[in-house]
C-alpha cells in the first residue's frame, strides 16, 4: 500500500508540472501574438522606394516580415493591428553624444571630453555610455532610434565613437558597434581647451607626428622577431586600426582651411574620411568629392559664429544638389536640454530648399549607409530591424505628433509627443 501511494504522488507531480507547463505557454500566448504586429498607414515612407498610399506593414520576431499596399498584403488574424497617418524607419543619428552627455549639465554627467591631453584615441566610448541616461529616452521619444555616439568635439582625437539603439536595456544588449570611428577636431575649440597646440599648424604637426609614431609601431609588431615586437599600446593599437581601414576618421571641422587641412591628412596616411560639421563645405564641393569624403552635416539649427560664422541653412540643399549624400547630426548641444531633436533639424533644412523625401533621407537611409549598418537599418524592407516611427501627420509639420516608436519589433514610446 505504502508503494502505491508513492507511485500515485509521483504521478500526480508529473501531471502537475505538466499543467504548469501548459498554463505557462497560454499565458504568454497574448504576448507573442504581439510580438506579430500589423501597421497600417495612409502613407508610409520606406525611404529605398517610392512612398506607398493606403499601406500595410507586418512585423514578427522584431524584423519586418513585408510591407506593401492594403490590397497586396493580407494581415494574419493573430496579429495586433495599429493605424497610423504616416510611417517612416527609426531614424539614425550620424552624430551624437548623447549618453556620454547627459541632461544635467554637470560634471557628473558630461563624459564626452577628457582634457588631460588632446590626443586620446584609446579611449572607449563604450566606456562611458549611459544608456539609463534620460536624454536617451528624450531622443528616443523623438523617433531615434540608432544613434552614433561617443567622444566630443574639442580634442585632436578625443576618443572612440559607437553605434547604440536608443531601446531600453543593458549596454549589451543596445550596442551594434562597439568601435565605429576615431572622433577628432581641427579648429579653434582645440585651443579653448589645451595649452598646446595653440595654432592650427601646432594641430595638425601634432596629429601627424602621432600617426607617423602608429606607422612605426605597426611595422614593430609586424616583425617577424617576436622578441623585437614592442608591448601592446593602446594609444596606437586604436590609431592602427584607422591606418589599416578598419575604422574612419570622424573629423570636426569647419572652416574651408580646417576642412582642406582634413583633407591633406587624409591623402598623406590613406585613412577613410568623415567630414563632420562641415559650415563651409559648400565651398569646397570638387575638392570634397575628389577626396572621396563622407559628409556629417552639423545641425541646421547650429548657431553663426566661431568656425562656424559662414555657415548656412541652405547647405543640405546645396550639397545635395551636387550629389554628395547629407547625413544630419544633432551633434553636441552646449545649452540645456544638451541635444537637438534630429527630426526638427531635418524639417529646417527641408524648409531651407532640401527635397522632402532626400529630408527623410538624411536622417534615416544616408547616415545607415556611412555608418555600414544599412543591412539592418535606415528604410523599411524585409528583413530589416522592426524600427519605426509613427505620426498623426506630416512629420515636418511642427504640430505632429511622434505617437509610437518601434525598436527590434517592440513599442518603446507611445504618448504622442
Amino acid at each position: 500500500m505504502m508503494m502505491k501511494s508513492v507511485i500515485n504522488k509521483s504521478i500526480k507531480k508529473i501531471k502537475m508540472k505538466h499543467l504548469y507547463k501548459i498554463i505557462s505557454c497560454l499565458l504568454l500566448m497574448p504576448f507573442i501574438a504581439q510580438s506579430q504586429t500589423a501597421i497600417k498607414a495612409e502613407t508610409i515612407y520606406t525611404i529605398s522606394g517610392a512612398p506607398i498610399k493606403n499601406g500595410v506593414v507586418l512585423i514578427k520576431d522584431g524584423k519586418i516580415e513585408s510591407v506593401g499596399t492594403a490590397k497586396e498584403i493580407s494581415i494574419p488574424k493573430n496579429y495586433t493591428v495599429v493605424n497610423a497617418k504616416i510611417v517612416t524607419p527609426g531614424f539614425v543619428d550620424a552624430r551624437s553624444v548623447v549618453g556620454l552627455s547627459g541632461a544635467l549639465n554637470i560634471p557628473t554627467d558630461q563624459d564626452q571630453l577628457e582634457k588631460s591631453s588632446p590626443i586620446q584615441p584609446e579611449l572607449r566610448a563604450i566606456d562611458a555610455y549611459n544608456p539609463e541616461e534620460k536624454l536617451v529616452a528624450y531622443v528616443r521619444d523623438y523617433g531615434v532610434t540608432t544613434m552614433h555616439t561617443g567622444h566630443g568635439i574639442g580634442a585632436l582625437v578625443s576618443g572612440q565613437t559607437m553605434i547604440v539603439k536608443t531601446k531600453p536595456g543593458k549596454i549589451d544588449a543596445v550596442t551594434l558597434v562597439p568601435m565605429e570611428m576615431l572622433a577628432m577636431t581641427i579648429g579653434s575649440s582645440v585651443q579653448g581647451n589645451f595649452t598646446s597646440p595653440g595654432t592650427k599648424a601646432k594641430q595638425i604637426a601634432m596629429i601627424r607626428t602621432e600617426l607617423l609614431k602608429a606607422q612605426g609601431y605597426m611595422q614593430k609588431q609586424n616583425d617577424k622577431d617576436t622578441s623585437k615586437r614592442p608591448a601592446t599600446d593602446l594609444k596606437y593599437e586604436a590609431l592602427s586600426k584607422l591606418l589599416k581601414g578598419e575604422v574612419k576618421a570622424l573629423i570636426t571641422v569647419n572652416s574651408t582651411n580646417d576642412i582642406m587641412n582634413a583633407i591633406r591628412l587624409a591623402k598623406e596616411f590613406n585613412f577613410k574620411l568623415v567630414i563632420d560639421g562641415a559650415a563651409e563645405a559648400y565651398k569646397l564641393i570638387d575638392e570634397i568629392k575628389s577626396a572621396h569624403a563622407e559628409i556629417i552635416l552639423h545641425a541646421t539649427m547650429a548657431r553663426n559664429g566661431g568656425d562656424m560664422v559662414n555657415m548656412t541653412r541652405e547647405s543640405a540643399a546645396i550639397l545635395t544638389a551636387a550629389g554628395i549624400p547629407v547625413s544630419i547630426e544633432t551633434g553636441y548641444e552646449a545649452y540645456v536640454p544638451k541635444t537637438h531633436v534630429l527630426l526638427f533639424e531635418a524639417a529646417l533644412a527641408v524648409t531651407y530648399g532640401l527635397p522632402y523625401e532626400e529630408g527623410l533621407k538624411a536622417i534615416t537611409l544616408n547616415p545607415a549607409k556611412l555608418l555600414g549598418i544599412d543591412k539592418r537599418v535606415g528604410s523599411i524592407e524585409k528583413g530589416k530591424d522592426a524600427d519605426l516611427v509613427l505620426f498623426d501627420g506630416d512629420p515636418f509639420e511642427y504640430l505632429s505628433k511622434v505617437c509610437k516608436v518601434m525598436i527590434d519589433g517592440n513599442w518603446v514610446s507611445d504618448n504622442c509627443k
